[in-house]
């Protein structure tokens, strides 16, 4: 609650006037700034939505500026046997395929031995395709020894090792990581007692199949032999991978082999077609972000009675957007080497009555199996000229970090800062102002209250003077 003082020699309610007075000058002004600075505020926030719609419909049509999204490849024909995958480079056409063979990792297993009995010392050399690596093997080295040792070297990256017991004792088994011929396991032995190739000591674990080399010997068993995987193209062509991939046997496309063909299983057919599903979904999410974009100019433009006032109304930055934008959608842009040209309605885009767009799918299909080249350079151009780059142009003057909205955003702000100051110093002005009267009203106060008591003086004299009758009360 506040307290008002009463003036002591004049009786005035002397903060009432003051507050009054500072009052008649301060709510205007106050009323005023706040009205400007919540019309610079609406109209930041109308522009930025404004500036969001637009970069929202810019982006729709990213994927539809991208070459390499045009002429795409679909194969089909993936089953139980095969997977397969195209690239653009991946022409048209329908193959057959046949799985022979599937790749496997070589896999050798030694002869039974003690847990506890030494295998025998010297140095064992193994490779595995282009790697190959030493192992180092002591007098007292058991097959968990010589395991731990194979799988700890920093310089096998090709081969497993790992331990199975039966009731024969304990079986070294080796196999490489990585499938195909050329990933076979090799061991070359340097034994102690001079003997590299017999079955007694260190040499015991020595495999090298091949029967002309001086290091022969195969004193390993194989339980898995590595393997290529093989398949038959059009029952005449045959192809074969160190992995289950084959990558481009065909032009563009990845077969992945799964499962050997058996004699009575039906031959796995791959077909391949061209896809230009982009511009469809290209185009339906350009439709669909220009719609909300005519959607937020009506709104922020309105001047109805009906719809109210928007808050850019007549204000030329939006009338300029969109005028530009549809601008656009009526150009025509060059689609060949011949001075052909293209519009996009050719393309089955349609202008509805209420200023919206709509696509038709079938104008838009037949455009494209016509001539797919032509709708592609109609988007991308030749020199990066087509319509999404001209597009991208006419959005990023007004989107981009220095373009016509941030300026107006800018401007608007300062104005609000410079509103701001200004209140600041005001309100400053307006407590010297109260203190002015606060101090003139108190020495008018102190002046009348002199005044009174100097009246009262002279009465109390002139009533004690000779003559002088008083009056009966």
């Amino acid at each position: 609650m506040a307290i008002s003082f009463t003036g002591i020699g004049s009786g005035l309610q002397v903060n009432e006037i003051v507050d009054a007075l500072v009052n008649a000058e301060r709510t205007p002004y106050q009323s005023r700034v706040t009205s400007q600075q919540a019309s610079h505020t609406t109209d930041i926030s109308a522009v930025g939505a404004l500036k969001s719609s637009l970069e929202e419909l810019n982006l729709s049509l990213e994927s539809l500026g991208t070459t390499d999204n045009y002429q795409q490849r679909t194969i089909s024909g993936s089953d139980d046997f095969i997977s397969l995958s195209s690239d653009k480079a991946a022409q048209e056409n329908n193959f057959s395929i046949k799985v022979n063979s599937l790749a496997s990792n070589h896999k050798l297993i030694s002869s039974a031995m003690a847990g506890d009995a030494a295998v025998g010392e010297g140095k064992l050399t193994i490779s595995s395709g282009s790697n190959n690596f030493d192992i180092e093997v002591s007098d007292t080295a058991t097959l968990s020894n010589i395991r731990d040792s194979i799988n700890d070297s920093s310089d096998n990256d090709s081969v497993t090792a790992t331990i199975i017991t039966d009731s024969a004792g304990q079986h070294l088994v080796l196999s490489s990581k990585e499938t195909g011929l050329e990933n076979a396991i090799k061991i070359v032995v340097d034994d102690k007692d001079t003997n590299n190739t017999d079955t007694s000591g260190l040499s015991s674990l020595a495999y090298d199949p091949d029967t002309l080399s001086t290091t022969y010997a195969e004193n390993l068993t194989e339980t898995t032999k590595a393997a290529d995987a093989s398949i038959t193209i059009d029952g005449t062509l045959v192809a074969t991978s160190s992995t289950n991939e084959f990558a481009d046997v065909i032009e563009g496309v990845t077969i992945t082999a799964k499962k050997i063909h058996d004699i009575d299983d039906d031959l796995s057919n791959a077909k391949i077609t061209e896809n230009n599903n982009n511009v469809s979904a290209g185009l339906n999410s350009f439709i669909d972000k220009f719609n909300s974009f005519i959607d937020l100019s009506n709104q922020l433009g309105s001047s109805s009675a009906e719809d109210g006032v928007g808050a850019l109304a007549g204000d030329s930055l939006l009338r300029g957007a969109v005028n530009q934008v549809r601008s656009l959608l009526t150009s025509e842009f060059s689609v060949g080497d011949n001075g052909e040209t293209n519009f996009l309605a050719n393309l089955g885009v349609r202008t509805e009555r209420t200023g919206k767009l709509s696509l038709d799918s079938d104008a838009l299909k037949a455009a494209i199996e016509k001539n797919p080249d032509a709708v592609q350079t109609f988007f991308t151009g030749k020199d990066d000229d087509g319509f999404v780059a001209q597009f991208d142009s006419i959005i990023q003057a007004y989107t981009a970090s220095d373009g016509i909205i941030e300026t107006r955003i800018d401007g608007r702000e300062a104005q609000i800062d410079k509103l701001t100051k200004d209140a600041e110093s005001f309100n400053l002005r307006m407590d010297d102002y109260e203190q002015r009267l606060l101090s003139q009203y108190n020495a008018m106060d102190l002046l009348v209250a002199n005044l009174n008591s100097t009246g009262s003086y002279l009465t109390q004299q002139l009533a004690s003077l000779p003559g002088v009758v008083k009056q009966s009360s």
